[in-house]
């Protein structure tokens, strides 16, 4: 998100534009004092106009009275438009400074998620690896070496692993289990496959 550049171009504009309200303003005044002042010259000899001219200098201190406060009124919104768009920059700020982190969170959080997903892949991959080389060399042992340890597995961990090796190696593992080992872990087996769709 990029900053605009119109704000101080904008402030130039309107200071350009009360410089020539103000100097249009002031011209005419001088110009309506300068056709008034030349006939107030001529009658000044006259007693009877001198009552004529108190108003016209009234009229004339009012108008510079209206100008001075129009001016004051000009400046003070001017300032009163600069403090709203100074509120508004600041804002903007503090929104891009937010989008940044947030843009910054999200990029490492994903970085984090790939990580972890990667972390998760080799893990798993290892797992496996490991998982076939016990395999492998359960079916390499004597089968009543086998049979021993498989007796001391929990059933479900022995299943797994009997459910793994080659058919022939797995009966012969299963024959020199106790009955009551090769039972529990037969019933682990088959509720394995039990949830499994039929069709």
């Amino acid at each position: 998100m990029t900053t605009p550049a119109k704000p101080a171009t904008a402030a130039r504009v309107r200071g350009g534009a009360l410089l020539l309200i103000s100097a249009l303003m002031i011209g005419s005044a001088v110009i309506r004092i300068a056709l008034e002042a030349g006939p107030a010259f001529a009658r000044g000899s006259e007693p009877e106009h001198a009552a004529d001219a108190k108003p016209e200098e009234g009229r004339e201190k009012a108008s510079d009275a209206d100008l001075n406060q129009l001016l004051i009124t000009l400046r003070q919104r001017e300032q009163d438009l600069d403090a709203r768009e100074s509120r508004v920059m600041e804002r903007m700020r503090a929104l891009e400074i937010a989008e940044t982190a947030i843009d910054r969170k999200l990029a490492e959080l994903n970085a984090a998620e790939q990580t972890l997903s990667d972390t998760l892949a080799k893990a798993s991959v290892a797992a496996e690896g490991d998982l076939s080389r016990l395999t492998d060399v359960y079916e390499k042992m004597k089968p009543k070496d086998a049979a021993a340890l498989f007796e001391e597995m929990d059933p479900t961990f022995a299943a797994g692993f009997l459910a793994r090796m080659q058919p022939e190696s797995a009966a012969a593992v299963m024959a020199g289990l106790s009955p009551k080992a090769a039972y529990t872990i037969s019933v682990v087996l088959a509720g394995r496959n039990a949830s499994v769709p039929k069709e």
